[in-house]
């Protein structure tokens, strides 16, 4: 008898995010890689249009694909909700919280509901998120208390955090995700890099989670350290345009990233929110010293890969000159970030989301 493991990839053929789409297709690869003898993957997906769905049904290795009849919009209402999604029941994961939270009977139909959580800033930060997107985001963390089987972290630091603002506690799991599958610094960057107009050399500042003002004091103290260095805002927020001299990217796809960092002397994370840090994943991975300010997240996500900073822009800036420039020093950097990149593995994250089921 096959035992399948069906997985949400709403984000395949609906994306409200580029990360939480990466980690879907990512993950599901994995899922598929270190599937055990006797198990096979297969997606579920809102309805959409015949190239979304043709595309996902392509996804090399995929027992099947089912489509619930509702598209996505309406299916988030519905599951925040708790009516009825056509996203079917079993042996079901999420790499995301968009799943149908529902009273299931694990133990005589074996029926598992598993969803996954990257980011807690809709309830540590809520005036950082649309109204909207928080109150979707607290419906479905009230129907993941009542009945999830298990809610995915990145993080032991946000496992903590969400066991304190819930009932989930012994329900709560820590598997870490990874850059993309493959992230290096293409053949073409430097086509690419004059594209967007990154210079060599440049300190890449990662802008998610950050406000214009909190970007607009970094900018500047960075001018006042290392006025040399040109600064390279990635994902910055949508209403930071003329906020000091630095080239703004507010979204570009993994490729530019990675022509972007791969030069870069070095990425600075100045977010402290409590959500999982893609781009110093992207950096770790690449080899590029991370210097992050301090935040339980920054502390267990950078390790012994770099520096974690207390006191604020000022103290981000002045840790940055001592890594400008080839030096002894800057080499160690690189080499601590690449040795730390290497913990993170979307192989090793699968084989543990099948532990999970089967634990379960």
């Amino acid at each position: 008898m096959t035992t399948t493991l069906r997985v949400v990839l709403d984000q395949l053929v609906a994306p409200t995010d580029p990360d939480l789409a990466m980690a879907s297709r990512e993950l599901t690869r994995a899922l598929i890689a270190a599937a055990p003898r006797g198990c096979e993957v297969s997606g579920v997906v809102p309805a959409a249009g015949d190239d979304a769905l043709a595309e996902v049904r392509a996804f090399e290795g995929l027992a099947g694909v089912e489509s619930s009849p509702i598209p996505r919009r309406e299916l988030a209402t519905a599951v925040s909700l708790g009516l009825p999604s056509g996203l079917g029941a079993g042996m079901l994961h999420s790499p995301t919280l968009f799943a149908p939270l529902v009273r299931h009977d694990r133990v005589h139909n074996h029926e598992q509901t598993v969803v996954t959580i990257w980011d807690l800033t809709p309830w540590t930060h809520p005036e950082r998120v649309s109204k909207a997107s928080v109150a979707w985001h607290r419906a479905m963390l009230k129907r993941a208390e009542k009945h999830a089987d298990a809610v995915v972290v990145p993080l032991h630091a946000m496992a903590e955090e969400l066991a304190e603002r819930t009932k989930l506690r012994g329900r709560i799991r820590v598997i870490a995700g990874a850059a993309p599958d493959g992230f290096a610094e293409p053949r073409d960057a430097v086509g690419r890099r004059r594209t967007l107009g990154v210079p060599e050399g440049a300190v890449v500042v990662d802008g998610a989670g950050v406000t214009a003002a909190e970007l607009g004091a970094l900018i500047a103290a960075l001018g006042r350290e290392v006025p040399e260095a040109p600064v390279v805002v990635l994902d910055a927020p949508p209403d930071a345009e003329g906020v000091g001299s630095a080239v703004l990217a507010p979204a570009v796809d993994a490729a530019d990233r990675a022509s972007a960092i791969a030069s870069a002397s070095v990425l600075v994370a100045p977010g402290v929110l409590p959500s999982y840090g893609w781009r110093v994943l992207e950096a770790l991975a690449l080899g590029v010293p991370v210097i992050a300010a301090a935040s339980p997240v920054h502390r267990e996500l950078v390790g012994e890969g770099g520096p974690v900073i207390e006191g604020g822009a000022d103290a981000l800036a002045a840790s940055v000159a001592p890594l400008l420039g080839p030096d002894a020093e800057r080499r160690r950097a690189a080499t601590l970030a690449a040795d730390r990149g290497r913990a993170f593995s979307w192989r090793e994250a699968g084989e543990r989301v099948w532990q999970l089921h089967a634990d379960l």
